[in-house]
């Protein structure tokens, strides 16, 4: 695996390379071989795996040739914008009907 470093640039290189060894599975396949696994659990696995692309290969297939109908996408937020269900990152925590952030005093309770 080979990564060019383009103007002493090293941190742009390390984030190429791990990304690529993402994508080639070296992390998973290290992260298995850190402890021993029986030959049938192996067998098992590789099956389960082999199944797992076999139906998603299907899925796509299907999607493709209009059998079924396509994921509906996930909504992106743009990085300005308010999500559902999060504060706005550029309001202020809310003081409870408070705007001036005065103490209110019940007046039957002041003797």
């Amino acid at each position: 695996m080979q990564v060019l470093v383009r103007d002493n640039n090293v941190d742009q290189a390390l984030r190429v390379l791990k990304k690529k060894m993402q994508r080639e599975g070296i992390f998973r396949e290290m992260k298995q071989r850190k402890a021993y696994e029986k030959p049938s659990v192996r067998k098992a696995r590789e099956k389960a795996e082999a199944v797992r692309r076999a139906r998603k290969q299907a899925r796509k297939t299907a999607i493709r040739e209009g059998l079924i109908a396509a994921p509906k996408p996930k909504p992106r937020f743009p990085a300005g914008s308010r999500r559902p269900g999060f504060p706005s990152p550029t309001a202020a925590p809310s003081q409870g009907g408070n705007p001036a952030g005065q103490v209110s005093v019940n007046p039957a309770t002041v003797a």
